[in-house]
């Protein structure tokens, strides 16, 4: 049960803060750059925390790869 609320909150919450740092680019507080930046990194925690991301998960193969090469 507690998960639950936890996900529904945190989803509530990501969407408050999208909302905020949209406003903070509209206002030209933010460049585009930097919102893109700061929504996926927001993005990625949500996605760690339902176990659908994996911090430096996608340079697990560039780096067996490049380990055979030497």
């Amino acid at each position: 049960m507690f998960e639950r609320e936890f996900k529904a909150k945190l989803e509530e919450k990501i969407k408050e803060y999208e909302e905020i740092v949209f406003q903070k680019e509209k206002e030209g507080l933010l460049k585009p750059s930097a919102r893109k930046t700061y929504l996926l990194h927001a993005n990625n925690f949500i996605r760690w925390c339902n176990g659908e991301f994996v911090p430096g998960d996608r340079n697990k193969n560039k780096n067996k790869n490049k380990n055979k090469k030497n």
